[in-house]
């Protein structure tokens, strides 16, 4: 039976059998398929076609994609988009890092007027070559910023540790000289400067601050971390140089440092120059760090005083025994946090009481958060004790984490143990504390 349509190979229609041979005589005489929308059209006006709507349609496409182009490259372009950067830098050979330093650079070079808030990073450098790289990537890198930024207010660059071999005296040389340079310049804009973990010379460190009030005599910086800043063993305390360069900054409302640095003549100074904004100081002090010096009560009292709204976060490393910490932790200072880490001793005599029970309880009006975490061999009734401390009001702990080590192989009788007190004191640890104490083997 014969199909009751056909499809003309022309115009791609279907056209009733019994009118085919009539249609497709007419279509091959007076119709063309247009290529574009494939649609047939007289020959006549397929020129007309073309022209009216094809070429219309034409620009329009071409100006739509040239409106897109151009909100694409304003917005690349826009400020808003490249006021925050990280930059990081592999401090370890590799060919997927290999571009990381001519992409930095390029980048500064493109966007780093735009930018507000910068942060460079170099993890554990592997050797000097890489060391040199980075320091010469640092100094294109400053100097394009220093020509075309007028916006930075913010500026960290840490763990640099210059002390360590792979950095060769000219080449900390050169990057300290680098940065210093900038400094001058930018000092003025920035708000905020982070150096943590550089490691330098008094003298070093005293002439990158001092970079900061160049020609001006002071600094209106608000935040500064200068935390490992000096290198180990350094009594900068006794600097009268280091006391010079921070009595330039006179709006600091948060200050974080070494407590190798502090000083009743650094207290007298801050009491002078920046009492009025001083909300802030966070300070560290690690075993290595000399800390013996003598800070006088009146001095910290003065500050407090004169600060109103001064807290001081202390962080001590290593440094544990019941006189050392007696020695630093004043009752004159407004004390808001202390942490406590890093708690090995080869000393028998060692003793975490007199601390806990002596010390601490002089700030429970001012503390506002205490982190204890110690993993050492302990009997194991000795989160009773600090339990039974907490509900007495003798500490104010949030947080306690003890790893009792044990040197036999199973701990079942320890773990009763810990189950038995968890249960006498579990009214406490659910509403108080963030608890966590086990036994452990090291066998």
């Amino acid at each position: 039976m014969e199909a009751d349509s056909q499809v003309c190979s022309n115009c791609k229609r279907d056209v009733a059998s019994v009118h085919f041979t009539l249609h497709e005589a007419h279509c091959l005489r007076f119709l063309v398929l247009c290529p574009e929308c494939e649609e047939p059209i007289p020959k006549s006006k397929m020129k007309e076609h073309a022209e009216t709507v094809h070429q219309q349609v034409s620009r329009w496409r071409q100006d739509r994609g040239l409106g897109v182009s151009r909100k694409w490259n304003q917005m690349m372009y826009s400020a808003d988009l490249w006021r925050y950067r990280t930059i990081t830098f592999s401090g370890r050979p590799s060919r997927v890092h290999a571009s990381e330093f001519e992409s930095a650079l390029w980048y500064v070079k493109k966007f780093g007027r735009y930018l507000e808030h910068l942060e460079i990073k170099f993890l554990n450098p592997y050797n000097a070559v890489l060391t040199k790289k980075f320091q010469v990537t640092m100094r294109g890198l400053l100097s394009c910023l220093g020509k075309s930024n007028n916006r930075l207010k913010s500026l960290s660059i840490q763990h640099l540790e210059l002390h360590r071999l792979v950095w060769r005296n000219s080449i900390r040389g050169s990057l300290i000289k680098s940065l210093s340079f900038f400094l001058k310049k930018m000092g003025k804009h920035l708000d905020h400067l982070s150096l943590k973990g550089p490691r330098l010379t008094v003298e070093q460190g005293c002439h990158i601050l001092n970079s900061l009030s160049y020609l001006r005599n002071e600094n209106l910086a608000s935040e500064l971390n200068i935390e490992d800043f000096f290198s180990h063993h350094l009594a900068v305390y006794g600097s009268s140089q280091f006391n010079k360069a921070m009595a330039t900054f006179h709006n600091l409302t948060f200050l974080t440092l070494n407590y190798n640095c502090i000083s009743d003549e650094l207290l007298e100074t801050l009491s002078e120059n920046n009492a009025g904004t001083l909300r802030t100081m966070n300070i560290k002090c690690h075993v290595h760090d000399p800390h013996g010096q003598v800070v006088w009560g009146m001095s910290w009292a003065k500050l407090a005083r004169q600060a109103g709204s001064l807290k001081v976060n202390f962080f001590f490393e290593r440094v544990m025994k019941y006189e050392r910490l007696a020695r630093i932790l004043l009752q004159e200072i407004p004390v808001r946090s202390i942490s406590l880490r890093s708690c090995y001793f080869s000393d028998p005599d060692w003793s975490m009481r007199p601390t806990l029970m002596d010390l601490l309880p002089t700030f429970r009006n001012t503390l506002q958060l205490f982190y204890f975490k110690i993993w050492a061999f302990l009997d194991v009734k000795f989160g009773e004790r600090i339990l039974k401390s907490q509900e007495e009001g003798q500490c104010s702990l949030r947080t306690l984490k003890v790893r009792i080590y044990s040197n036999r192989y199973e701990t079942n009788e320890e773990d009763r143990t810990l189950r038995e007190i968890y249960r006498k004191y579990r009214k406490l640890i659910d509403s108080e504390l963030n608890y966590f104490v086990i036994a452990y083997p090291m066998m």
